[in-house]
């Protein structure tokens, strides 16, 4: 026979010395977290010490637009919590859930399995009977915006209801708000629903303030802005997703942290709503015990609903048609190890947002630069703003874009060519101008009521045409930075 290889001997030498299933535990875990140490330091924070930071060589290695950004200790949680074998949501879900709202600041947060899910939960929450007259029916419409990720506005054609598409502001990539009055139909419009474009809040004050006028629910979505903030005049910050009723975020591995997959639905206020988000992400049943509980309740069966008979079993009691769209736990466990590094990461965005902005400033002749909402101007150092004691956000950038102008020697096409060439990551504006996408465009044909179009969506198309977005997430070194300004210099000159 072969000998076995040095590690496994060493291995075997350790766990000799194990007297008990904690110390065997404790050794796992130890050895864990030197396997992660040896296997993942391409996925290590950017910002570390030379040794520890992800390995760089210019036009070889990927500079990705984003990507995973952990070490050891998230490796570590997530074997715990495997050889915990609770697998479902329990403890570490709880866990989570607490220390993501208090992030937050609001009430509660429900865990799901990815952020579109959220958002379809989000919608779905407010269909409920149980909201009585405040809820939404079908054909009620919902106001958004043009440009962005579908899946803001599928969950609103999912609930059969419709989506108002405003046009977007090219600057900020938010919507345009003076248009608002126009989308308003009283008696039919019950919600807003919009995202913070790329980490950039929307404007807070003037949503808000039109929601409580016209009394409709808003929806957050926050998956692209975790750590965002935004301003009233007269207030302290507060954190985008502690706005709305609701508001939603996304795990997914670009997002600000990660759980693989997943996501969140945040009741901001009303703890009816974290009734009813709960009931649909649970299969549509009216019993809110956690999983492996019985009778939080007291009248488990004392309860008559619908039609079916008095004292049938609570746990199997359904009053929507609902999903199943739980995370694992062990996501969870990763999670909470995540959420500890988020300040961190949080700094390393906005730290790359403002290297980038300056170090690309002197080609502002051919690419049009994203501003704060409520920012008037970019100066090297910091922004102006549009009229001082009034609304301010601090955003916790997804991405740096560029919009090529019109009037550039390249187009956006060359230019995204180019950095892929280069193996610069980059990405459009997700699904671009969402009216003019294959799905959209047939459902348009087939039920031109399934939607409406305020104006002529100028801005939206704009972004579909000219815009672009590289990479500012965590585990970006210094060395990959340089060599993004570097590419996109080389590349305006030799235009």
């Amino acid at each position: 026979m072969f000998p076995p290889p040095a590690h496994s001997v060493r291995l075997g030498r350790n766990l000799q010395k194990v007297n008990s299933p904690t110390d065997l535990k404790a050794e796992i875990l130890r050895l864990t977290r030197e396997y992660s140490r040896l296997v993942h330091r391409a996925n290590r924070p950017g910002y570390g010490a030379a040794d520890s930071a992800p390995e760089f060589a210019a036009g070889k290695t990927t500079v990705p637009y984003a990507g995973r950004v952990f070490d050891a200790d998230e490796v570590e949680a997530a074997v715990a919590a495997t050889l915990d074998f609770w697998l479902t949501l329990g403890p570490e879900g709880e866990a989570f859930e607490a220390e993501l709202a208090h992030r937050l600041g609001v009430k509660r947060s429900l865990l799901v399995n990815s952020g579109s899910s959220a958002n379809l939960l989000a919608v779905a929450a407010l269909t409920s009977l149980k909201l009585g007259e405040d809820r939404i029916r079908p054909g009620d419409e919902i106001i958004t915006c043009a440009a962005g990720f579908p899946t803001t506005v599928a969950p609103i054609l999912q609930n059969n209801t419709v989506p108002v598409f405003l046009d977007n502001d090219p600057l900020t990539l938010n919507a345009r708000l003076d248009q608002l009055d126009d989308a308003l139909v009283p008696g039919k419009t019950k919600a807003v629903m919009m995202a913070h474009t790329l980490g950039n809040p929307f404007d807070l004050g003037t949503i808000t303030e039109f929601c409580r006028r016209h009394d409709l629910w808003l929806i957050e979505d926050n998956c692209d802005s975790l750590g965002s903030a935004y301003t009233l005049p007269g207030q302290a910050a507060r954190p985008t997703g502690a706005f709305g009723d609701l508001s939603t975020q996304s795990f997914y591995p670009p997002h600000h942290l990660t759980l693989g997959e997943g996501g969140a639905v945040n009741i901001v206020n009303n703890m009816l709503l974290k009734v009813l988000v709960e009931s649909f992400r649970d299969w549509g049943r009216d019993c809110w015990c956690a999983s492996g509980k019985d009778n939080t309740c007291n009248k488990r069966f004392g309860w008559q609903l619908g039609e079916l008979p008095e004292g049938y079993d609570h746990k199997y009691i359904y009053s929507h048609v609902g999903y199943n769209l739980k995370p694992l736990d062990i996501q969870a466990a990763i999670g909470r190890a995540q959420l500890r590094k988020l300040p961190d990461f949080i700094e390393a965005r906005k730290r790359n947002w403002q290297f980038l902005r300056r170090a690309l400033a002197p080609l502002e002749e051919f690419f049009t630069f994203q501003l704060p909402t409520h920012a008037r101007a970019w100066t090297p150092d910091g922004f102006t703003w549009e009229r001082a004691g009034g609304a301010r956000c601090e955003p916790s950038w997804f991405g740096f874009m560029l919009l090529v102008k019109p009037t550039a020697p390249f187009t956006r096409k060359e230019f995204a060519q180019h950095l892929d060439s280069r193996k610069i990551g980059n990405r459009m504006l997700f699904g671009g101008n969402l009216v003019r996408q294959p799905a959209f465009a047939q459902l348009r044909k087939e039920n031109p009521t399934a939607f409406r179009v305020i104006g002529d969506l100028a801005g939206a198309d704009r972004i579909m045409n000219e815009a672009v977005f590289v990479g500012l997430y965590p585990g970006l070194t210094s060395e990959m930075l340089d060599y993004i300004v570097e590419t996109i210099h080389s590349f305006v000159k030799g235009r």
